[in-house]
């Protein structure tokens, strides 16, 4: 009989893997949880309908168990990166005051490749996620899952210094995350280099333009990000299926933002 931790290193290996593609080292992931703490923002009202016609383009889908049941066919053959971090609101007094809210056996069951979890450094909840942070480690590695470690600002962009951004993501890594999710800022590279786990890029608020898109995707994995988390910038842009193809032209081809721009026009028309 199987017991918990038999394998598991081969397991966590192989879901990383799904994610992560050997290939390139890179991926493109499609994050779409914002509804845990945002509710039915604009793109995501219907979560299935806005998802499914993504992820042919993507490599893995980062979103909560309740949209992952309802929106996503169980014979999709894409990994899942699987929020399980929650607690809070938009409308509540703070962002930050987030626990676990979905157990690692519920996850196992859902035949997740990752689990999600934010922390929130310097804030008065601080403490209280980097500890859930640790223990969701200890949980993953039992069974083989990776963590995907979310260095959240809550509602202070203003954050995203290389400073704050190299703290939270070593942190993190110092905690066990097997890769983080993060933002790009200045001096990018020395944040790479000091973290010794793959970092996949935020987008963050919707950007201004598609090039403004394409080139902060084309900054970051120039610099050394593993690849893209890109949620708003993709599902709220006017031709989302381009806007995928593009980005995916940049992470695994190597595209510079003029040449992956052309991979937008196709879909344009056909919109």
């Amino acid at each position: 009989m199987f017991q918990a931790g038999q394998g598991s290193t081969w397991g966590l290996r192989n879901r990383l893997a799904r994610i992560i593609k050997p290939s390139d080292g890179r991926t493109l992931m499609l994050a779409v949880d914002h509804g845990y703490f945002l509710g039915p923002i604009r793109g995501l009202e219907n979560p299935k309908r806005a998802i499914t016609p993504l992820l042919p383009h993507v490599d893995a889908v980062m979103l909560t168990r309740g949209v992952l049941r309802t929106s996503i066919d169980p014979t999709a053959d894409i990994p899942v990166v699987l929020r399980v971090s929650g607690g809070n609101t938009i409308d509540g007094p703070v962002l930050g005051n987030e626990e676990i809210v979905t157990s690692v056996e519920d996850a196992l069951r859902l035949n997740v490749s990752a689990l999600a979890f934010s922390i929130y450094v310097g804030t008065e909840f601080e403490h209280q996620t980097l500890k859930a942070l640790a223990r969701l480690v200890d949980a993953g590695e039992e069974y083989g899952v990776p963590v995907l470690a979310v260095t959240a600002v809550g509602r202070e962009l203003e954050k995203r210094t290389a400073r704050y951004i190299g703290l939270s993501c070593r942190v993190a890594a110092e905690l066990g995350a097997h890769f983080i999710k993060t933002y790009y800022t200045d001096d990018f590279h020395r944040v790479v280099d000091s973290v010794p786990v793959p970092l996949v890029i935020a987008g963050g608020p919707k950007l201004e333009t598609d090039m403004d898109v394409l080139r902060l995707a084309y900054n970051a994995v120039s610099e050394g990000a593993a690849g893209l988390d890109f949620g708003r910038n993709v599902f709220q842009n006017p031709n989302p299926v381009g806007m995928a193809k593009a980005l995916r032209g940049i992470v695994h081809e190597n595209m510079t933002p003029e040449e992956a721009a052309e991979l937008l026009k196709p879909e344009k028309i056909k919109a």
